[in-house]
């Protein structure tokens, strides 16, 4: 796999935004948004596009050391206070530090690519929560139903063999079809955590750096009698359909393309169906912030809702092409090393010639 790093920038996310069609229109500037009171007491709101809705325009960065997942003996606690912060941040930087070397040669092969290459932020996210998973309360994921439980363990269990069967046994990430960062939800990783947003009257265009993937998603006025694709038609990324709540950008997806694997990327080994329905909500929240919540349903696979929230920075760096596809000789490696292995193992119990 490839990342952000060693790149060349291409005209090929502009080229994906004209086709939409879909036209950046012009940044209106750092103006600070509504709800957010100004130092000099005044009440201000999010600059706007020309056809008057909030400018959610740019590209953002959703990068920290906040976890997904609240650490266990943390419980229903929020928020850290700022000399919490200080502490965690040099304890969660050594703990995810790829340079060690200590520990056993399995840790140290899990570790993976050494530090240089990761870009998960060197800070908690502004906000101080203490994960970005905020519901349920505890900041854990939900437990799933019984029968999802069932498919989960089966599911795992047959791919604990069949894993290197071929492509399409092997994890969506490794097929460059999905990845956590690409949603949705986002849920931002160790690297390639860049978004650049833009809007015009009737469209949002999302591309994500991961997988260079963007969702055009059609904007309609309220929440009742949504354009959808039929039923059976089925994507990895859904049908998006966007409308605005006052200040905040709100898209509901649904058409899944259901998979054995984890659409949740390397952050979360969780479960979907083809129920599956995610509700984002985009709200600028500070002149160079924008708050992104996420709320995941899966009725049938999980016994409540869970969502996700974390704020995201404005950058003036570039969002790079994320070359997938043309890069992925992983795979051919994973499954070349796994017939060799196969073969070695068939040699070994092979019946002694007469």
């Amino acid at each position: 796999m490839t990342c952000r790093h060693l790149s060349i920038l291409l005209p090929a996310a502009q080229t994906l935004v004209w086709a939409a069609p879909v036209y950046a229109q012009a940044f209106s500037g750092d103006t600070p948004v509504a709800n957010k009171i100004a130092t000099d007491g005044k009440r201000w709101s999010a600059a706007r596009t020309p056809d008057g809705q909030p400018d959610l325009q740019g590209v953002w960065d959703a990068a920290s050391m906040t976890p997904l997942e609240r650490p266990l003996e943390l419980g229903n606690k929020e928020f850290y206070t700022p000399q919490e912060m200080a502490a965690y941040e040099k304890k969660r930087a050594q703990d995810l530090n790829r340079d060690r070397r200590d520990g056993s040669a399995d840790a140290d092969l899990g570790r993976a690519y050494n530090e240089a290459w990761f870009d998960r932020g060197a800070h908690l996210a502004s906000d101080r929560r203490t994960s970005r998973l905020i519901d349920p309360p505890n900041g854990r994921f939900p437990v799933m139903t019984p029968t999802a439980v069932t498919k989960y363990g089966d599911v795992h269990s047959w791919l604990a063999q069949h894993a290197n069967d071929g492509p399409e046994t092997r994890p969506l990430p490794d097929r460059c079809l999905i990845f956590s960062q690409s949603g949705p939800p986002f849920l931002p990783g160790n690297y390639n955590n860049y978004y650049q947003i833009v809007q015009s009257g009737g469209m949002v265009a999302i591309l994500s750096e991961m997988g260079h993937q963007a969702r055009i998603i059609p904007l309609v006025k309220g929440p009742v009698s949504q354009p959808r694709l039929p039923r059976i038609v089925r994507q990895w990324a859904g049908n998006s359909v966007g409308h605005w709540e006052g200040e905040t950008l709100v898209i509901e997806t649904t058409n899944f393309r259901a998979s054995d694997q984890s659409r949740f990327g390397v952050q979360y080994d969780g479960m979907s169906d083809e129920n599956l329905r995610v509700i984002e909500r985009l709200t600028r929240t500070g002149p160079k912030t924008l708050t992104y919540r996420a709320t995941v349903i899966d009725p049938t696979v999980y016994v409540q809702r869970w969502t996700v929230e974390f704020p995201m920075e404005r950058t003036a760096n570039p969002l790079l092409e994320y070359a997938c596809h043309e890069g992925n000789y992983a795979m051919a490696g994973i499954l070349s090393g796994a017939r060799a292995q196969e073969k070695g193992a068939g040699e070994k119990t092979a019946l002694p010639k007469k």
